[in-house]
């Protein structure tokens, strides 16, 4: 769950230590943190419905300013039909204006890694509508600096590879299974198999693939994460996307 705050903007340039593998030359780029919370209007009490946002503005990268907003944005959507709220305060107004006692929503976006060309961005979501609990999300953006724009998991991978890298996904898989003892269970691998997701980072130690809860394991386990050495990925990821070093 993201922490209450108040309306807060600052800027900064988040010197992060994944910051200092940036290629010679490149600075990491400065960044907007943007956050405020709104409780619906006339409400009084601790069950008040609330909308909680904490966003990043790249002044020096208007596209991945404009990215983060629309990618936040469809967080939000529950239905593939659904048009996408026009801004993040009109996805509030409207959020409020039909919200009952109880329900809040939380956005965020934050800078996981700046390392080499790229700008690794997390994506955190969380919604309460009733119910036992909420449903959170997750996402990645990885921003090639050099062809200002984001990276799709085939924009990442040599051509043909697509399988092998898969493989390599599941034998991580394997490893996240034996490192919390779930792999000797025969009925949670039946009831928890393996899954593609969409959201992979290119991190700085090693590539990383994030799961939605109910993916492949119970809302308990919240975001399963796998990693996949670089090491293990010669041939099979670009070359250009390897951190310096690798």
């Amino acid at each position: 769950m993201f922490a209450r705050k108040k309306l807060v903007t600052l800027s900064l340039c988040l010197l992060l230590s994944a910051c200092q593998s940036l290629l010679p030359g490149t600075d990491p780029l400065p960044v907007q943190r943007v956050a405020w919370e709104h409780i619906q209007p006339d409400c009084q009490g601790q069950a008040c419905p609330l909308v909680n946002i904490d966003t990043l503005i790249f002044p020096d990268e208007p596209p991945l300013s404009a990215l983060i907003e629309q990618r936040l944005l469809q967080m939000t959507n529950d239905s593939p039909d659904a048009p996408l709220p026009a801004s993040l305060q009109s996805y509030e107004s409207d959020f409020l204006h039909g919200a009952k006692r109880g329900w809040n929503t939380y956005l965020q976006a934050k800078v996981r890694e700046q390392h080499d060309q790229l700008v690794v961005i997390e994506l955190s979501s969380y919604l309460s509508t009733g119910g036992a609990h909420g449903m959170p999300g997750r996402g990645f953006i990885n921003y090639d600096r050099t062809r200002q724009q984001a990276l799709s998991l085939q924009d990442m991978l040599v051509p043909g590879q697509t399988t092998a890298f898969w493989n390599l996904a599941s034998q991580a898989h394997q490893r996240w299974l034996a490192a919390n003892q779930l792999d000797q269970d025969p009925e949670y691998s039946r009831n928890w198999p393996f899954e593609h997701t969409e959201n992979v980072a290119l991190g700085q130690a090693a590539m990383l693939l994030k799961y939605n809860v109910y993916s492949i394991a119970p809302y308990s386990s919240g975001h399963p994460q796998l990693t996949i050495p670089y090491s293990q990925l010669q041939g099979i990821l670009k070359p250009q996307y390897f951190p310096a070093g690798d």
